[in-house]
């Protein structure tokens, strides 16, 4: 063997060989397959908020609809068409690739010590199914768009624009793989690559939520994805799993789809209860209260959460044991989220309280959440639930949960860790409106349907009885409102990335792992592995955590 054939292998001769990497990414390497996890993250957040723009236009278009008892708008089959996608858009391709993929894919590998995710190539190739699923759901529009509401029940979904249908179906499918992707990654990311001294204890509430998240996505979705695959069969290969004059069984497909879908409401809040933890820690300058119970009872959420799916299904005949079972079960699972609740307040309790924009943001979330968890515990109560299940008390609810809790959790995520992303301050005057004006929007849209479920209005229709009119035109005018507020939002990032002021390292003298690099980070986060010196809430706990708590708050920019 010459010595031209004799392998490099030291590590000098490696490190020669590796391609090398740029010092910071181009604007177009956002639009490309890229590995990084940080630019994955931040493709997830902007390819889901442009699907949140097009579900909130929807939801503009129905409601304006609903001001009126008659259908001056839109025909009753388009109406039935927007409402579908607008479920299925918010849910599948704005809250669920935001929070897990979005928040999930930037932030874990940060806040562990790793340089990117385990499976990078995977990480990508999980993102790239959501634009796809996207154009797919596009498509069915060209069909008609499906009509059957975003939980598709057969019979319905198989005579209703099939051809639309089965385009839904093939959407959610792709999603739903994705979903599952990144689930393995980030479990195998959280357990084995972590900082060689970063112990259990030691790890952010927020990957503690990620991890009961990976969880929970790799239970149920297979669950989803089989209630699928045969309801695309009975479509297009003549089959009858859900026909019921062919001997199919609709309910079958009820217990499919709801053992991932109620799951899929703890997919959307676990990554926010994380970040929820994460944030008001932070500008409440206070160690959070219960980290070892928040931890778990992120766990005990994912674990209970699998076997409450029924609770949606007190009308379809279900035996009235079982009946008892769901609510008791549902009731249960309360209680770790009432956990979380208890220790936010009294993290909040005697804290040196900065009311920045994200802070607003996590009190609003608070507020709202309790809200509907309130109005949860009714539903769970299959005496009450069967009297309300169609009407609008229902779409209350849920909205609360979603809108009032994800959305604003979301949002509070985004003027957090915005410096971290683009190392510049968000103007905080505009996120203040934007605060102000998507408060009252909340209010003013969701509060009156539980008024509209109780007087006995039913939900998904687009014709009602004129007795609900002034209920539904204080909707409407809430939802114009909750329009109106996305624009300081979208000014705000828009002209803070361009021109806001320069952010530092750390704006919020934060003590998580991801404020010790620099703001944007390099590509590779660290040049070292960063060294653990202490946890990520131990506020006024040593000399370095004291002198971030008392530091001139104008350093982080607010007032």
């Amino acid at each position: 063997m010459t010595q031209a054939e004799i392998p490099l292998t030291t590590p000098a001769a490696i490190a020669e060989q590796k391609p090398a990497h740029p010092k910071a990414w181009k604007w177009y390497d956002y639009f490309t397959f890229n590995t990084d996890h940080k630019v994955i993250g931040i493709q997830y957040i902007v390819t889901g908020f442009v699907f949140y723009i097009i579900g909130g236009l929807m939801a503009e278009v129905m409601r304006t609809e609903l001001a009126t008892p008659d259908p001056n708008v839109v025909a009753p089959n388009v109406y039935n068409s927007l409402m579908t996608n607008h479920g299925t858009i918010m849910i599948f391709f704005w809250v669920v690739p935001a929070a897990i993929g979005g928040f999930g894919n930037y932030l874990v590998p940060l806040m562990i010590g790793a340089k990117d995710m385990a499976f990078p190539r995977l990480n990508a190739a999980a993102f790239w199914l959501n634009p796809v699923a996207g154009l797919l759901l596009g498509a069915s529009f060209l069909f008609g768009g499906s009509q059957s509401g975003w939980t598709a029940y057969p019979p319905l979904s198989l005579i209703t624009a099939p051809t639309a249908q089965s385009f839904w179906c093939l959407a959610i499918a792709l999603v739903g793989t994705s979903s599952i992707l990144g689930s393995v990654n980030f479990i195998v990311t959280i357990l084995m690559m972590r900082a060689p001294d970063m112990k259990w204890n030691q790890v952010p509430l927020f990957c503690w939520a990620m991890m009961a998240t990976g969880i929970l996505a790799l239970i149920s979705t297979p669950a989803l994805a089989a209630g699928l695959i045969l309801l695309l069969f009975d479509l297009n290969f003549g089959t009858s799993f859900f026909k019921p004059d062919a001997g199919g069984n609709v309910v079958i497909y009820q217990h499919l789809f709801w053992f991932y879908s109620h799951p899929a409401v703890y997919l959307m809040i676990l990554p926010i209860f994380g970040l929820m933890s994460e944030v008001v820690s932070t500008h409440a300058r206070k160690p959070i209260f219960g980290y070892k119970a928040i931890a778990y009872s992120s766990i005990a959420i994912c674990l209970v959460g699998t076997v409450v799916w029924a609770h949606h299904m007190f009308t379809s005949g279900i035996s009235p044991w079982l009946r008892v079972y769901f609510t008791i079960a549902t009731m249960i699972v309360a209680v770790p989220t009432g956990v979380k609740v208890l220790s936010w307040i009294a993290t909040l309790w005697g804290g040196k309280i900065r009311f920045t924009s994200a802070m607003l943001f996590a009190l609003g979330f608070l507020s709202m959440f309790v809200f509907a968890g309130i109005t949860g515990i009714m539903l769970a109560s299959s005496a009450f639930d069967l009297h309300v299940h169609d009407t609008y008390f229902v779409v209350g609810h849920f909205h609360y949960t979603l809108f009032g809790g994800s959305v604003f959790g979301i949002y509070a995520g985004l003027y957090h860790w915005f410096p971290k992303m683009t190392g510049r301050m968000m103007n905080e005057p505009l996120g203040r409106l934007h605060f102000v004006l998507t408060f009252i929007g909340t209010h003013l849209t969701f509060m009156p349907m539980h008024e509209l479920g109780l007087l006995g209005m039913p939900r998904r229709i687009a014709l009602y009885d004129p007795q609900f009119q002034t209920l539904n035109q204080i909707c409407t005018y809430g939802a114009y409102i909750l329009g109106i507020s996305v624009l300081p939002f979208l000014i705000n990032v828009i002209w803070s990335w361009m021109k806001g002021p320069a952010a530092g390292d750390n704006p919020w003298n934060s003590l998580s792992l991801e404020w010790t690099t620099s703001s944007p980070p390099p590509i590779e986060n660290w040049d070292v592995v960063p060294a653990i010196t202490h946890g990520p809430y131990d506020y006024g706990m040593n000399g370095r955590s004291a002198e971030a708590a008392t530091s001139d708050e104008a350093t982080a920019g607010v007032s």
